[in-house]
């Protein structure tokens, strides 16, 4: 197990959360002190977080969360985990870590080479950079500062559960997200499936 220091919390505030669709529910937002790499990541905290919470680790993502991109899944995966969380009660950790962590306008060089025909992880490695480049270190820092020590994880990405297991984070189930596909992310998905064996069913990776 990975020893890493204590994180603290800073401050709780209320916040209403409000989507496009018109979904609403109440949140407590978490920032915190200490987080291993300096970062400003945020946990949102919906409902009662009980012995084993439900719990999404979900990457900063600009381009899906706020503007829709469709060239990712990650504006709908944000939607659906905030209602799934509420509807059992857990957190959403909202981690700074754009372009699984190499950045906003390295992830946009990417999508350019993207356009010539490359995958997400040859273009990241194209340009001299990780596949890969996140660490969930702070990630488990504030879910011990939260009381969270063990859990269930929602997510396709079994790195993240790894991750948090050697980090001594008690994942006791893996819970698979939605499938989200478009006409412009069918070949990024797939890439995840073959690529980094994301839990996502591959007959079901064709635009509709």
């Amino acid at each position: 197990m990975r020893d890493f220091p204590t994180a603290t919390v800073r401050t709780r505030v209320a916040v209403p959360l409000r989507f496009g669709d018109g979904y609403s529910v109440d949140a407590e937002l978490v920032t915190f002190h200490g987080l291993a790499d300096g970062r400003e990541h945020l946990a949102v905290v919906i409902g009662e977080v009980g012995a084993t919470p439900l719990v999404r680790l979900h990457s900063e993502c600009l381009t899906g969360d706020v503007f829709g991109s469709a060239r990712c899944d990650c504006g709908p995966q944000l939607r659906e985990a905030v209602e799934r969380i509420a509807e059992r009660g857990g957190v959403l950790l909202y981690l700074r870590q754009e372009g699984r962590g190499i950045g906003l306008y390295n992830k946009l060089d990417a999508y350019a080479l993207q356009d010539q025909g490359l995958d997400t992880y040859a273009a990241n490695a194209a340009l001299g950079l990780p596949e890969d480049d996140r660490d969930y270190t702070a990630a488990a820092q504030m879910l011990r500062a939260l009381g969270v020590g063990s859990l269930d994880l929602l997510s396709n990405n079994p790195d993240k559960a790894e991750q948090l297991r050697d980090l001594g984070i008690e994942v006791s189930h893996r819970v698979p997200t939605g499938v989200f596909t478009t006409a412009h992310n069918v070949r990024y998905l797939r890439a995840k499936v073959l690529q980094t064996q994301h839990t996502l069913p591959l007959p079901e990776l064709t635009a509709g």
